[in-house]
């Protein structure tokens, strides 16, 4: 009997039927996976509140939450826009299929479930998830800002640094339905001259404004924007030329110029303390200034007067 991926692996099984979630259950556990249970959407939800899957198996229809509701609130989730959704149904009507899809899942199975199929699909879609993890993770570790919108203004996906900027920047729950209101209505106005370089603005209030800078559709759907502070755009770079610096360097430098401690400037950037502290000593030698306070003065300085190329 094969396994599914790593012992690990957790497995979300979403049905009403205490029949099906026995079988399943069992198939799965075989498998050699951890297995949780939820009897309805709204168990479903609590259950990823606390921890996040690696998969979700979705009843679609269910009493009170059905599974395709329930599949839109948890993709609306930035924990779970990279978990797969894969929905089983006795439904094998063409407008249910694409109702399923259209809800966030990434593939179905037709009821009775076929062990074997279940197992191989979890398998390929497991993979599929960790090779893009691992793509999102690697351009978060480059020092990228990154989210994706979809052609709805939904967010599909977002680097953890660009999720700590957001955060950062006061952008909770109810701003961003504002925040994809701006991407359709930039994508409107757009129409068919989407040329990377455009993008738009978000005004959250003074230092915390966000600026989305377009980088072009990736795999036809996903629209892709890299995000920095409005008063931060190109601060980076004056620091990078002016110094000679490193772009992590030039990072931490505007960081320090702006009064923040080791441990603030490592969770904005997800760098361990002690890597913030190599940096740092880079910087100061560039510098030629013995502690933080002197580097934080001549930042500030070379940033009111930029210096002329």
């Amino acid at each position: 009997m094969s396994r599914i991926e790593k012992e690990q692996d957790i497995v979300l099984l979403v049905d009403d039927s205490p029949e099906s979630l026995g079988f399943l259950t069992t198939a799965l556990e075989q498998a050699g996976v951890t297995v949780l249970v939820a009897r309805s959407g709204e168990a479903a939800l609590k259950i990823v509140e606390r921890v996040t899957p690696d998969v979700v198996l979705m009843d679609a229809l269910m009493p009170g939450l059905d599974g395709f509701e329930t599949c839109r609130r948890m993709k609306a989730l930035t924990t779970l826009t990279h978990v797969p959704i894969i929905f089983m149904t006795g439904l094998t009507e063409t407008e249910h299929v694409v109702h399923a899809l259209e809800s966030g899942g990434v593939d179905y199975l037709s009821k009775p479930i076929n062990v074997d199929e279940l197992r191989a699909r979890i398998r390929v879609h497991l993979a599929n998830a960790r090779r893009a993890q691992s793509a999102r993770i690697a351009l978060d570790a480059a020092g990228r800002h990154l989210v994706a919108f979809g052609a709805d203004g939904g967010v599909l996906w977002s680097t953890p640094q660009a999720n700590r900027l957001l955060e950062h920047s006061g952008l909770d729950a109810a701003m961003q339905p504002a925040m994809s209101q701006r991407f359709v209505a930039w994508r409107l106005a757009e129409g068919e001259r989407l040329t990377p370089g455009g993008g738009f603005d978000l005004a959250l209030g003074g230092a915390q404004d966000l600026q989305f800078a377009f980088l072009g559709v990736v795999g036809g759907d996903e629209f892709l924007f890299r995000i920095a502070r409005a008063q931060e755009e190109g601060q980076e770079e004056i620091l990078r030329q002016q110094f000679g610096l490193t772009q992590r360097e030039s990072e931490v430098l505007l960081w320090i110029g702006r009064g923040k401690s080791n441990k603030d400037i490592g969770d904005i950037l997800g760098l361990s303390p002690r890597t913030v502290n190599k940096h740092l000593e880079q910087v100061y030698t560039k510098l030629g200034v013995e502690n933080r306070a002197s580097a934080a003065i001549k930042a500030i300085q070379s940033l009111q007067a930029p210096f002329e190329l």
